[in-house]
């Protein structure tokens, strides 16, 4: 009698484990593809629902050009000004300046930016008393010294007042700070 009881056990637990497979296989697969729908759905949905030119801020111009200009200027008391202009991308700036001669100390001056794409000019109002500065916009990477009231150097001279961003220039002198 145990030995018949042992083996309806065994039978009865070979059975029971059979049937439970292929319901285990079949769960599997339905949980399975039911995660892949919901998925393609929750997808489905984000796409139709997040338009993303309805939230996107307006992307103001002055905003992409930034970068470091630097170049050599003319002095008339002096060899020469080296200036560093860094202009950010909150359109703050801060301007460097260093005359050429001994013992020369870096000036800073610090303050906002404003770009007029129409007139393709750059305009430096420092936090301080300094004068207004102008700068024209000759391409992405070169700016072009104006005088105090906007209007051009003289054209020979309009070389001499040229700044140049830092990635398009072929040298690597620059101010440390």
């Amino acid at each position: 009698m145990q030995i018949l009881k042992r083996n309806l056990k065994k039978s009865l637990a070979f059975i029971f484990i059979s049937a439970l497979i292929p319901a285990q296989i079949t769960l599997a697969a339905t949980d399975l593809s039911a995660q892949e729908n919901y998925l393609k759905a929750r997808v489905k949905s984000l796409e139709q629902n997040n338009d993303h030119a309805n939230h996107l801020e307006p992307v103001e111009k002055s905003k992409d050009f930034h970068g470091v200009f630097y170049g050599f200027l003319p002095c008339e008391n002096c060899n020469g000004i080296k200036a560093t202009l860094s202009l950010k991308q909150n359109n703050l700036y801060l301007l460097v300046t260093q005359p050429a001669k001994e013992s020369s100390k870096e000036l800073y001056e610090k303050g906002k930016y404003t770009w007029d794409e129409e007139k393709q000019i750059v305009t430096l109002s420092p936090r301080n008393d300094a004068a207004i500065k102008k700068y024209s916009i000759k391409d992405e990477g070169t700016l072009i010294q104006l005088k105090s009231d906007g209007s051009p150097m003289k054209a020979d001279a309009a070389d001499k007042y040229t700044l140049r961003r830092s990635d398009t220039a072929n040298t690597r002198e620059v101010h440390i700070h």
